[in-house]
């Protein structure tokens, strides 16, 4: 199981700080969102590269048509991040497209889709999808299995049974965790370090908990150890 630290701080200059602080042997992911990315730009992922080999997650949720994801995953392979993320409700057609166009790039990213935002509770999961939140998780991860996308993204909450019914070696991503059972914040489907464990997870998401904290090192280093 790897950390991936979310750089979501309202600046550039706290978030490349976080990284220029960081102290660490071990392999850590750090993720640029949406927010990051549209304030910083390619910029931004350059100047992380020049702190530490980070492994970088850029967290743009695609989702578009399928030759308009197609091109934008063209421009995305460009910019030398380790992963990415769609969309799984974009669709079997676009996330075949995705996986076309990445078979012609050499080393390129990881691909994880979107099963169900973790914000997103059973009654509002429904008011959109008219489906069960746990049913259309599964039915997702399927879709994005046979397109050959190389895992997902959902809850804790999901990703065992992923493993057991889909593959055992498609990877799972579960974001909104909270390591030692801090807020939720504006999450609602939560998870522990131990529920991730439980859960086999191969990536965990750490936003708040870490770069909120008084000694953002020292949980770092509670995780990594937990780890």
């Amino acid at each position: 199981m790897k950390l991936c630290i979310a750089l979501d701080m309202p600046n550039k200059k706290d978030n490349l700080t976080l990284l220029s602080n960081l102290k660490t042997s071990q392999e850590i992911w750090v993720k640029v969102g949406l927010r990051s990315f549209i304030r910083d730009g390619k910029e931004f992922l350059e100047q992380i590269k020049t702190i530490n080999p980070f492994k970088i997650f850029l967290d743009l949720k695609l989702y578009d048509i399928p030759n308009t994801m197609g091109d934008s995953i063209d421009e995305i392979a460009k910019l030398g991040v380790d992963m990415i993320t769609i969309h799984a409700s974009s669709g079997r057609e676009a996330m075949c497209e995705v996986t076309k166009r990445l078979q012609k790039v050499q080393n390129p990213p990881l691909v994880m889709a979107v099963t169900v935002l973790t914000s997103f509770q059973q009654e509002s999961f429904f008011e959109i999808y008219h489906s069960n939140l746990e049913t259309q998780v599964l039915e997702f991860a399927k879709m994005a299995y046979e397109s050959g996308i190389n895992g997902v993204v959902c809850s804790c909450l999901e990703s065992r049974v992923i493993k057991e019914k889909i593959n055992s070696h498609f990877l799972t991503l579960t974001p909104a965790i909270r390591p030692f059972g801090e807020d939720n914040g504006d999450q609602k489907r939560t998870a522990t370090l131990q529920d991730a464990k439980a859960a086999m997870s191969d990536f965990i998401v750490v936003g708040r908990p870490i770069y909120k904290a008084s000694n953002p090192q020292e949980v770092i280093d509670k995780i990594l150890q937990a780890l």
